[in-house]
């Protein structure tokens, strides 16, 4: 059977693959595991992101924290980094987010931080996981003024904002910029902290619905931002996802700033404010190759981990670093929170827009973006492991690697949230390599059934 958690949680389809009830035994076992052994009555912090399903899963998972025993403290909708710090903020033992991110409406997930504000352990996921198979038998079972209560708090986002904020030294008066909010968990504090910070805000997509959250808007459908930006006039445009946590951008003339692009450009700010620790900037195997070349010119060391903003965040923290991310905008400021942070990213870039006085289209030259391909094969999703298995895809593989040897790379992974398979190519030729990658995935797809 497959693993229950992924790279980021529990992911589904909410009331099929993701259903009540399996919120419910995650709640138990969740809070039963993470606080077994503290003497006192426990209290986990729960939020979500705009999905119609929010409440439905908040309130199953809800159940089940109560049902242990433990306390439930539900902020209602709110980006993920928000719970991340509020969970410190507040002392309280553990936080968890409803969410399924990027995702398109009908999927959802489950995603656990422990007291420190961190995502939990594999071992601690297993442990969980194992309680769960066992039809969480075992678990305690209180009755009386034992059970659980449910707390409901909705100032919690102020705090957010006001951390925010005290993160930048400069304020953004001046600065004229459309923000996508994705319909999703943004709508509210990236509009409002920027807002605060005397910035001119075009908000869009900032009407959720319960049902539109990431439909053809936020930072994986960037065309319509950049049109927006070039037709007010505006300096730039944010691109938050469906949880907050991710940022993209497009620069005055509406051409995309990518993660990679974003980092390189904070990254040397902070270097040249002595505040990158370590001169060292943590990524992941998936960025591109003019971000290293840049790390090469400005004196900055480029660490690479898997693809996994979990992957990042662990090496961070083993080396002492204050930056790290992933190209499609999955940022961390380790010193100011324990996940990527759409919201810290945005002013962070501001910032430097705001110090250095130039534009973003100057700010990104800092690195060539060279020529990248990435096509996705919808495969099974208790397949996507083996695509390797298969003699023709191997094949093809090994034929693409022999091709681009010495000028370029290949790079193929499951994706860790979604049923597909991930194929990226960089070379020399966008066309060429765009229709090798294309191939590769349609070869994939057709033959992984």
């Amino acid at each position: 059977m497959a693993r229950l958690f992924g790279t980021d949680g529990v992911r589904g389809v909410a009331n099929t693959e993701l259903t009540p009830m399996l919120a419910m035994q995650l709640g138990a076992a969740g809070a039963y595991v993470l606080t077994e052994e503290h003497a006192y009555r426990p209290t986990i912090m729960v939020g979500c992101d705009t999905r119609v399903s929010g409440d439905m899963l908040a309130n199953a998972l809800m159940a089940g924290i109560c049902s242990v025993g433990a306390n439930a403290v539900y902020v209602g909708v709110m980006p993920t980094p928000a719970i991340a710090y509020l969970t410190r903020k507040y002392k309280v033992d553990a936080g968890v987010v409803i969410s399924a991110s990027h995702n398109p409406v009908e999927f959802n997930g489950i995603k656990f931080f422990n007291g420190d504000g961190y995502k939990l352990s594999d071992e601690m996921e297993d442990r969980i996981e194992a309680h769960i198979r066992n039809g969480n038998s075992g678990l305690p079972q209180p009755t009386g003024s034992r059970v659980g209560k449910i707390k409901y708090r909705r100032d919690a986002r102020e705090e957010y904002i006001n951390h925010s904020m005290r993160q930048i030294d400069t304020d953004l008066h001046g600065l004229k910029i459309v923000v996508d909010c994705a319909e999703g968990a943004a709508y509210f504090t990236s509009v409002e902290t920027l807002r605060e910070l005397g910035a001119e805000v075009i908000a869009i997509h900032n009407n959720p619905d319960g049902s539109n959250i990431n439909a053809n808007c936020g930072s994986t459908h960037m065309e319509e931002l950049c049109a927006r930006v070039v037709m007010e006039h505006a300096d730039l445009g944010l691109a938050f996802d469906g949880d907050a946590d991710r940022l993209l951008a497009c620069d005055e003339n509406g051409h995309l700033v990518n993660g990679d692009e974003i980092m390189a450009i904070i990254g040397n700010y902070m270097k040249e404010q002595g505040t990158l620790a370590g001169d060292t900037i943590v990524v992941t195997v998936m960025t591109n190759l003019g971000f290293l070349l840049m790390g090469k010119e400005k004196g900055i060391k480029i660490d690479q981990t898997k693809v996994g903003d979990r992957y990042v965040l662990e090496h961070m923290r083993e080396i002492g670093a204050s930056l790290g991310g992933e190209q499609s905008g999955h940022i961390i400021f380790l010193n100011e929170n324990t996940t990527g942070d759409g919201l810290l990213s945005a002013l962070h870039l501001l910032e430097v827009v705001k110090k250095t006085g130039k534009k973003l289209s100057e700010l990104a030259k800092i690195m060539e973006v060279l020529p990248q391909a990435l096509y996705n094969a919808g495969v099974p999703n208790h397949k996507k492991e083996s695509y390797n298995d298969y003699p023709e895809v191997k094949e093809a593989i090994e034929k693409l690697e022999k091709k681009y040897a010495g000028e370029g790379r290949i790079l193929i992974r499951p994706s860790g949230t979604e049923p597909l398979v991930r194929v990226m190519i960089e070379g020399k030729d966008q066309k060429v390599i765009d229709t090798d990658a294309r191939e590769l995935a349609e070869l994939i797809e057709q033959t992984v059934l």
